[in-house]
C-alpha cells in the first residue's frame, strides 16, 4: 500500500499547529516577527456547514523561516469561540505559485490549481490551530525562496476552512463525525453517489449540507465569524536549517485519511478492553534527525506511536481533553495532543528505514470519519557550527483543538 508523504492539499485535512519557538536574537541577526491576521468573514447558522478554499490571504511575503503557525475561530467581535458552538473540523493553509497577471482561482477547490496559471507547491502548506511546543531555534519550515519560485510566476497562500456549526442540533458528537443520516446525504459534494458502507466522513458535511436540528430550534439565526491566525517567523539565513514536513496516515486506502472505528459490543470484541487499534507498516524514503512530532486525532481517540526498525519509539503523542464550556477548554473535545522535540541528532531515521504507525480509538461507540495521523519534522543536516547561533529551545504554551 502507497503512503502519503508529501503535503497535499487532500492531506491537509486536520488541523494540528506547529509551534516552533519564541523569539530569539542573535548578536544582531535575525529577529522574530509576528503578525495577526483574519480570514474572509463566514457565515453560520444552526447545524449549517462551511466547507471553502480562500486564496491569495495575507501572509507574511519574502524569503522567510517558519516558526510558529496557530490559529481559532473568533466573532465580530474577537472573541474566541468554542468548539461546542462551532467546530473547527479543519483548517489548512497552502502554498502556490501565480503567474504574474492571472486571476486568483474562483472554484471552491484545490483543483483549479492543477490549471497551467497556477502552480500547488508540495510539502510547504501549514494545518493548523493551536499546539503545544517547545522547539530548538535553529530550524525553520523554509518558504518565499526566490530560487524556487518559477520564473514569471508570484508566491501565493491559499485557506481552507471545513467548519461546522453544532448550536441546536439533534446529536453534537454525530454531527461533528458527519454521520451521512444526520446530514441526510446520499451523494458527494461531486454528485456522486455513496457507498452503501460509508457511515460518515467528509463526504456527508461538504459546503452548504445541514446537520439535523432538535425539534423547535431555528436555523435562521446565523452570525459571521473568522479564523484568526497568527504567524512568527524569521528572516532566512545560512545559518537556519531547513526542516521537512511529512505526514503518515494509517487509514486502509490509499491518502483517504479518514476511517470507521466499529462499536466494540456491536461487534463482539467488548472483551479487548474496547480499543481499536490500526497499524501499518511504511517505508521512509529520505532520513535525517526528527525534531518534532505530534499526532493527530479526533473525539474517542486514546494515542499514537511511531516506531521504527526493532520496535524503538520515535514519538508516543496522547489526547487531552476539556472539562469545561469555556473555548480551549471544550469537554469531550480533544484540546490538546502531546509532542515530541528530541534534541536534534538524538532520533534519526535512516533512508529506506520501515516505520510503524499505530493509532488506538476507544471503541465503546461508534465513530465516524475518524483520522490517525502523524506529523513529524526531519532535518536532513544538522546546524553549522557557529558562535551566534546558541543550540537553544524555550517552551511554550500552545494547544491543537480538534
Amino acid at each position: 500500500m502507497l503512503h502519503c508523504f508529501r503535503v497535499t492539499l487532500a492531506i491537509l485535512l486536520l488541523a494540528v499547529s506547529i509551534k516552533l519557538s519564541h523569539a530569539f536574537q542573535r548578536n544582531g541577526h535575525a529577529k522574530m516577527k509576528s503578525a495577526v491576521f483574519l480570514s474572509p468573514k463566514f457565515v453560520l447558522g444552526p447545524g449549517s456547514v462551511l466547507d471553502k478554499y480562500y486564496y491569495n490571504i495575507d501572509f507574511p511575503r519574502g524569503h522567510i523561516a517558519l516558526k510558529s503557525f496557530n490559529g481559532e475561530v473568533v466573532d465580530a467581535a474577537g472573541n474566541s469561540v468554542p468548539l461546542h458552538e462551532t467546530y473547527l473540523h479543519h483548517w489548512a493553509t497552502g502554498k502556490y505559485y501565480k503567474r504574474r497577471g492571472a486571476t486568483n482561482p474562483d472554484h471552491n477547490g484545490p483543483l483549479e490549481l492543477d490549471k497551467s496559471d497556477h502552480i500547488l507547491v508540495r510539502n510547504s502548506g501549514v494545518c493548523q490551530k493551536n499546539s503545544n511546543g517547545q522547539y530548538y531555534d535553529t530550524y525553520g519550515i523554509e518558504v518565499g525562496n526566490p530560487a524556487n519560485i518559477p520564473a514569471g510566476y508570484e508566491e501565493g497562500w491559499l485557506l481552507n476552512v471545513h467548519a461546522i456549526d453544532t448550536q441546536g442540533v439533534e446529536d453534537k458528537l454525530g454531527c461533528t463525525e458527519c454521520r451521512c443520516d444526520l446530514y441526510n446525504v446520499t451523494k458527494d459534494q461531486y454528485d456522486r453517489p455513496l457507498r452503501p458502507d460509508y457511515k460518515g466522513g467528509v463526504s456527508c458535511c461538504y459546503d452548504y449540507t445541514q446537520c439535523r436540528l432538535r425539534e423547535g430550534i431555528e436555523s435562521a439565526e446565523r452570525r459571521g465569524l473568522y479564523v484568526r491566525y497568527t504567524v512568527k517567523w524569521l528572516d532566512w539565513d545560512e545559518f537556519i536549517v531547513p526542516v521537512k514536513i511529512y505526514i503518515f496516515d494509517n487509514a486502509e486506502h490509499e491518502c483517504h485519511v479518514e476511517y470507521e472505528v466499529k462499536s466494540c459490543r456491536a461487534s463482539g470484541m467488548a472483551n479487548n478492553g474496547c480499543t481499536d487499534t490500526k497499524r501499518v507498516s511504511l517505508t521512509m524514503p529520505t532520513g535525517g534527525s526528527v525534531i518534532y512530532g505530534v499526532a493527530h486525532q479526533h473525539a474517542g481517540g486514546t494515542g499514537s506511536t511511531l516506531y521504527g526498525e526493532g520496535g524503538r519509539v520515535i514519538c508516543s503523542s496522547i489526547p487531552t481533553y476539556g472539562e469545561g464550556n469555556e473555548a480551549g477548554n471544550e469537554a469531550g473535545y480533544i484540546v490538546g495532543m502531546s509532542s515530541c522535540y528530541p534534541r536534534p541528532g538524538s532520533v534519526k531515521i535512516n533512508d529506506g528505514e520501515t516505520l510503524i504507525l499505530e493509532s488506538n480509538y476507544s471503541s465503546t461507540q461508534r465513530h465516524t470519519g475518524v483520522m490517525g495521523l502523524f506529523y513529524i519534522l526531519v532535518a536532513e543536516e544538522l546546524p553549522k557550527p557557529s558562535i551566534h547561533i546558541p543550540l537553544s529551545k524555550s517552551v511554550n504554551q500552545v494547544w491543537e483543538q480538534q
